[in-house]
């Protein structure tokens, strides 16, 4: 009897073993996917991964297009994550926050929430101020893309957005591709089409720490950008319609210089923007190959190299972070802990037929490529 209690115990023990679920195995940057695997508005979430040979990793919600993290080696050979985000996709669907998402229909803002098409008027809804900003309360940050991993290093999310949804007109298919180089490179393509004509300005949303730890602010973080001139801004945070020259003010990132250096200044346009939160006019004239923006973090040695085929670069300093939000690995997100480099059409463009157009008619195809290259200065 003593012998077969022995027996079936040890059955009993080999059943458990077999029957337990593997421990799931984190990303590097030290994420679940099955916080991500949900059921939002009737339609599945999911945490894409994508690797390259140098094991550098990104990882890419579904909901919102939203990149969650991006891991880089810094000069001393250690992984950082450098991008702000949270850990589970029902805090990016609680706490209504553009970190790391992909924005349209309409990137930034647009005046007084309408524009017109001919003789036709739209009216957008109003969530910032005044204004329409990042397509509305209700813009693709938080839309349910349909998502298809090509192989390890490609994403494609796909979307539809119908006509007068957010009040904008058409009905527009939209493809998002992201793809990781083995020259630790994030190039994103964006296509769209239309049935109606309306206005398009797709970009990525990523809080920039390239620290790896935001604790630290972006104070010492050093930025370039290229581009003499700017488009200013009234204390609405509306563009004026003017192109000024950046030579010699507070706006002048035409050499590295490091963002906190000036970013308090007695400046009227600092003072509007709450510090940087400005559209530049770049020199780069959608030439790919050319580096439109540059970021070092001089504790990491990291590098962000940013190329855009649009004709301007949202510079965004996090200054309305506030320490009320807490993401990954529970670190309190304070006032300018990250740095965000927008590449779009310039702001209101809509409303101001003097810049290069934002419209798209059928027939047509919307097409617009951002990369974002990292690198390590030791």
């Amino acid at each position: 009897m003593k012998k077969f209690f022995l027996t079936f115990a040890t059955l009993l023990l080999v059943l458990t073993a077999c029957t337990e679920q593997p421990k799931e195995e984190p990303t590097l940057s030290g994420l679940l996917k099955s916080n991500f695997q949900r059921e939002i508005d009737g339609k599945k979430t999911d945490l894409y991964v994508l690797k390259n040979k140098n094991n550098m990793e990104v990882c890419i919600t579904n909901f919102g297009g939203r990149i969650v993290s991006i891991v880089v080696p810094d000069k001393n050979g250690n992984n950082q994550d450098v991008v702000l985000g949270f850990d589970s996709v029902m805090d990016y669907k609680k706490y209504p926050q553009d970190f790391g998402a992909t924005i349209g229909r309409y990137a930034n803002r647009i005046g007084n929430a309408k524009f017109s098409i001919g003789d036709q008027t739209y009216q957008l809804p109003a969530n910032n101020g005044p204004h329409c900003l990042h397509g509305g309360p209700n813009g693709f940050q938080y839309a349910l893309m349909d998502a298809k991993q090509l192989n390890d290093q490609t994403l494609e999310l796909t979307g539809f957005s119908k006509d007068g949804e957010e009040g904008f007109p058409g009905n527009l298919t939209y493809k998002v591709t992201f793809t990781l180089s083995d020259d630790n490179a994030l190039d994103i393509k964006y296509e769209a089409e239309t049935d109606k004509p309306t206005v398009v300005n797709f970009t990525n949303h990523s809080y920039f720490n390239l620290s790896g730890n935001p604790v630290n602010t972006n104070s010492d973080f050093i930025l370039t950008i290229n581009a003499d001139q700017t488009t200013p801004i009234d204390s609405t945070f509306m563009t004026t319609g003017e192109i000024v020259s950046v030579k010699g003010t507070d706006l002048d990132f035409t050499s590295p210089m490091a963002i906190g250096a000036r970013i308090d200044n007695d400046n009227e346009q600092l003072k509007n923007g709450k510090g940087y939160d400005h559209n530049w006019v770049l020199n780069t004239k959608g030439d790919i190959n050319q580096v439109a923006a540059t970021l070092e973090c001089p504790s990491t040695g990291i590098v962000l190299d940013v190329y855009t085929t649009e004709p301007g670069i949202q510079f965004y300093a996090g200054n309305f972070l506030d320490g009320t939000l807490t993401g990954k690995k529970g670190i309190v997100y304070k006032h300018r802990t990250a740095a965000c480099l927008e590449t779009q059409k310039f702001p209101d463009t809509p409303n101001k037929p003097q810049w290069p157009t934002a419209q798209l008619n059928p027939g047509e195809k919307y097409t617009s490529e951002c990369i974002y290259k990292f690198s390590v200065k030791k």
